[in-house]
């Protein structure tokens, strides 16, 4: 898979588990599967920026993005 693609689901999974994370403490409950779709969403981010050649940038994760996003939609 590449690297490019990996960052942005990374970091997709990793917002989209905030307001589930919210909801599990103000319901007090354990956030057991947002805690572990965070540490994925964290494995996948590591690794993306561990292989890519050169690294990423904070500034280049806008680019990324609307590049992964151009690649889907014909």
């Amino acid at each position: 898979m590449n690297t490019d693609v990996l960052l942005i689901v990374g970091l997709i999974l990793g917002v989209l588990c905030i307001p589930a994370i919210m909801s599990a403490f103000s319901e007090s409950r354990p956030p057991r599967a947002p805690i572990f779709i965070i540490i994925i969403s964290a494995a996948m981010v590591i690794y993306a920026v561990k292989t890519h050649p050169g690294g990423y940038e904070i500034s280049d994760v806008p680019d990324v993005f609307l590049k992964v996003v151009g690649s889907i939609i014909p």
